[in-house]
């Protein structure tokens, strides 16, 4: 079943159909280790509703937005490639076998959107790319509730140059997105689970790419363990676990460009590229 926050409160698709979730606070809705049990009780009720799609809000409220680097073999040859001029190449290598992963702060709220809204490439980069994740929705108890789409915008040129600028690379206004809605299961995802990328340039693809995420080197519990070690989430928190899908060095994004990452089960994340104006 799916989640999604909207501008009429949340509501819940289960089986093709969309069911009123109640007047519950969002933050509650994400910080309950029931919400599976919760959600299918909404079939019993009958209280249906109409779904719109220009409703959908994004899915973080009051969470923290988190992320973990260097999950897949692909991200570690990237980084590898864009650092190597820097002699920072050996770092990701090492983060890549280690026991300890890579993870590190994204984003508050109000620089996350939303399905449908503009993400930003920095005026300040010259190579830029965005990046489909996986993301976790975990309660504050440390449970995986539930599954959403992630688009984790990076500066591979500000990154490349040092990896001790990874903060400038990833953090800043509209540097994350998230949506469109929340995939609620009662157990873990399916590891055969796809992840595509597909970017647009004047009508015409000009990227496309995908993978499965059993090609993450760690498991999903393992990334939330470490992303919990020594922090406390109030409200919870979402978890991007990393990317597997990394265009060539000759890419780079362009303000219009479209954005779809879509994720089986859940949906398609759309965004459109902007730069912000001098």
């Amino acid at each position: 079943m799916l989640l999604y926050h909207t501008s009429n409160g949340p509501v819940a698709e289960i089986n093709g159909k969309y069911y009123q979730a109640g007047s519950q606070n969002w933050d509650e809705y994400l910080n309950d280790d029931s919400l599976f049990e919760k959600l299918s009780a909404l079939e019993k009720e009958e209280n249906l509703t109409t779904f719109d799609e220009g409703s959908i809000l994004k899915p973080i409220q009051s969470q923290e937005l988190w992320a973990c680097g260097v999950t897949y073999l692909r991200s570690k040859v990237g980084r590898q490639e864009e650092s190597k001029a820097s002699g920072g190449a050996d770092f990701y290598g090492r983060v890549y076998e280690a026991e300890r992963p890579e993870v590190f702060f994204k984003a508050t709220a109000p620089r996350v959107v939303g399905t449908n809204q503009n993400v930003r490439i920095r005026r300040d980069s010259v190579w830029d790319v965005p990046e489909p994740e996986l993301t976790l929705c975990v309660s504050s108890s440390g449970k995986i509730i539930g599954y959403t789409i992630g688009n984790d915008m990076s500066s591979r040129s500000i990154e490349g140059e040092n990896p001790l600028y990874l903060p400038q690379a990833k953090t800043y206004d509209k540097c994350a997105a998230l949506g469109p809605g929340i995939m609620v299961l009662d157990k873990p995802i399916d590891p055969d689970t796809q992840i595509s990328l597909e970017i647009i340039r004047d009508n015409a693809v000009v990227f496309y790419g995908d993978i499965q995420i059993n090609q993450l080197k760690r498991t999903l519990p393992e990334l939330v363990g470490f992303v919990f070690r020594e922090a406390s989430f109030p409200h919870g928190c979402f978890i991007m676990t990393g990317t597997g899908i990394v265009p060539s060095s000759d890419f780079t994004l362009e303000e219009g460009d479209k954005i779809n990452i879509s994720i089986q089960g859940i949906g398609t994340l759309v965004n459109f590229v902007e730069k912000k104006p001098l």
